[in-house]
C-alpha cells in the first residue's frame, strides 16, 4: 500500500491534493494549519495520518494539532520515540480512546546503525506504545537497505525507509516484502523527504516487480 505524503501549506490545498488518494499522510510541521483546519481536514478523509515533526513547531503546539487531528477521526498518529515520555504517552493515550492506530517512529538522518541498534530501535518503538513501527534511517551502501529491509521479518508490523537516494529501492520492496504501506511523493518536486519517489512512478515499480515475479514464480521453477 502507497501513502502520499502532503505538506501544502494551507487547508484548501491539502483538500484538493487528497482529491482521488485512498490514504495519505498530512506533514502538519510542512502546513500552516490552525487547529480548526486540522479538525476539518481529518474529519474529511477516513484515512489519514496525522504527523507533525519536531524541530520547527514548538512541541506545546505541535501537541496540540496532533490531539487535534486525532479528536477528528485520524486513522493514524505518528509520534517520535525520541519525544519526551509525557508529550508521547498523552498522545497515545488519546489516540487508543478515539481508535486511532499508533505509529512510533525513530529517524537517523545521518547514518544507518548496525543491526543490533536497530532492533533495539525497534524493540524501543513497540515498548513505548506502537501498533505500528517506523524506522527511517539514512542509507550510502547496499548493505544499509539490506538490515532496514531484515527488520521486516518481524511478525509485528514494521515500516522500514532508506532515506536519500541510496535507499530509493527500499520504498519499492519494502511494501511487497512485508510493510504495511511506504511513502510516496503525490507528483516530482513534491517529495516531503529526501529519496522520496512520486506515485505514479512507484506504482509502476512495483507492479513491474510483482508481474516479473509471477512470471518466473510457478511450480517446478527453478
Amino acid at each position: 500500500m502507497i501513502c502520499v505524503s502532503l505538506s501544502e501549506p494551507d487547508l484548501s490545498g491539502c483538500l484538493a491534493a487528497l482529491a482521488g488518494l485512498p490514504f495519505a499522510e498530512i506533514r502538519m510541521d510542512r502546513t500552516k494549519l490552525s487547529t480548526q483546519e486540522v479538525r476539518r481536514l481529518f474529519s474529511s478523509h477516513k484515512r489519514l495520518i496525522a504527523t507533525c515533526r519536531p524541530g520547527a513547531i514548538l512541541d506545546e503546539v505541535r501537541k496540540e494539532l496532533l490531539l487535534a487531528a486525532i479528536e477528528a477521526g485520524a486513522a493514524y498518529v505518528d509520534v517520535e520515540v525520541e519525544s519526551e515520555i509525557s508529550f508521547r504517552e498523552e498522545i497515545v493515550t488519546r489516540a487508543r480512546q478515539k481508535n486511532c492506530k499508533v505509529i512510533v517512529s525513530s529517524h537517523d538522518a545521518g547514518r544507518t546503525p548496525d543491526r543490533l541498534e536497530l532492533e533495539a530501535c525497534l524493540a524501543a518503538c513497540f515498548e513505548a506504545g506502537a501498533d505500528i513501527a517506523k524506522i527511517a534511517c539514512k542509507a550510502r551502501t547496499d548493505q544499509d537497505n539490506a538490515r532496514l529491509l531484515g527488520l521486516l521479518d518481524d511478525p509485528r508490523p514494521v515500516v522500514v525507509v532508506a532515506m536519500g537516494a541510496k535507499g530509493r529501492i527500499t520504498r519499492v520492496l519494502a511494501p511487497l516484502l512485508g510493510s504495511p504501506f511506504t511513502f510516496a511523493s503525490p507528483v516530482q518536486g513534491k517529495e516531503t523527504a529526501e529519496g522520496q519517489i512520486d506515485r505514479k512512478t512507484l506504482l509502476r515499480l512495483m507492479k513491474t516487480i510483482r508481474r516479473e515475479a509471477g512470471a518466473y514464480g510457478g511450480e517446478g521453477s527453478r
